[in-house]
């Protein structure tokens, strides 16, 4: 992880926490941390306190999102306080215009349309463009397309090749993929390409788009990953205690993020048993030859 990480440059942006409430790369953006690269614009919809994290340990100089917080608790504190203080640039979206953007940038085009944001004032923010469509003359609201530097991801299994399988609620992993320069991998585990192989259909993350994959048991705790471990509530219950307050973020990450050394330590630290109680299990796909 730290070798993978060290190849993000200050400045870059970073797309994260694509799969909504599913999956986020937790293990990845506290490797951010620890390196403490900085400067960072962090994309994406709901990366839940991700971002907050990153933001309370100053990599963050700018968030393009949907939103930021604690579903669990409301408000992430970090967040709030540097947009209070003016340390941090945001720039508002929606769930539905951070798709369009990053699947613009996916197919390589400017801009796509949508006429959704007209139903509230998002449609007014800056970087948006209200005007008329050249076929029916009706109002549209242009997105502009981005393209992050880096898109992060955590799936269930990954070849060492960086072709992969996710399955659960993806979001907007698929189009923040294609979209970015550089996709990171992370994974619960790394299997031989024989396993991908065998399932085709599911493999919408393959090697050519890929430029690293890190094996990370437990890499998107505290949020569940499908078939893995469940949502680990108390944790986020627990943070937004924590932190509260600047030194309450700075005595949380001591212990949880610069006081670990790697993601297997950090497991140590999770007491509750969070595995997937009651597995079930698809129907069986047959290919053939």
């Amino acid at each position: 992880m730290a070798e993978a990480i060290s190849r993000i440059d200050p400045g870059s942006t970073v797309a994260a926490g694509l799969a909504l409430e599913h999956a986020i790369p937790f293990a990845a953006g506290h490797e951010l941390a620890r390196q403490g690269i900085g400067d960072l614009t962090l994309v994406g919809p709901i990366s839940d306190v991700l971002f907050d994290q990153l933001v309370g340990a100053g990599v963050a100089s700018r968030v393009r999102a949907a939103w930021a917080g604690n579903v669990s608790a409301g408000s992430g504190y970090n967040f709030r306080r540097a947009v209070e203080g003016g340390d941090l640039s945001v720039e508002n979206h929606s769930n539905f215009s951070v798709a369009l953007a990053l699947q613009a940038a996916a197919l390589g085009v400017p801009y796509l349309p949508t006429r959704s944001l007209l139903g509230s004032d998002i449609a007014e923010e800056p970087q948006f463009r209200v005007t008329e469509d050249p076929f029916e003359g009706q109002r549209i609201v242009q997105v502009p397309a981005i393209a992050p530097d880096w898109a992060f991801v955590h799936v269930q299994r990954a070849a060492p090749t960086g072709d992969a399988h996710l399955w659960g609620n993806t979001g907007v992993t698929y189009q923040a993929v294609r979209a970015a320069e550089h996709v990171l991998v992370t994974t619960e585990e790394v299997v031989d390409l024989d396993v991908i192989k065998s399932d085709p259909s599911r493999t919408r993350i393959t090697r050519e788009q890929v430029d690293a994959v890190v094996e990370a048991p437990f890499g998107a705790h505290p949020s569940p990953v499908a078939g893995r471990y469940n949502r680990d509530n108390e944790y986020f219950l627990a943070y937004a205690d924590a932190t509260r307050d600047a030194d309450g973020f700075d005595a949380w990450a001591d212990e949880w993020v610069y006081g670990v050394n790697g993601r297997e330590e950090y497991r140590e630290k999770v007491e509750r048993d969070l595995s997937v109680q009651e597995p079930t299990t698809a129907a069986e796909v047959t290919y053939g030859k």
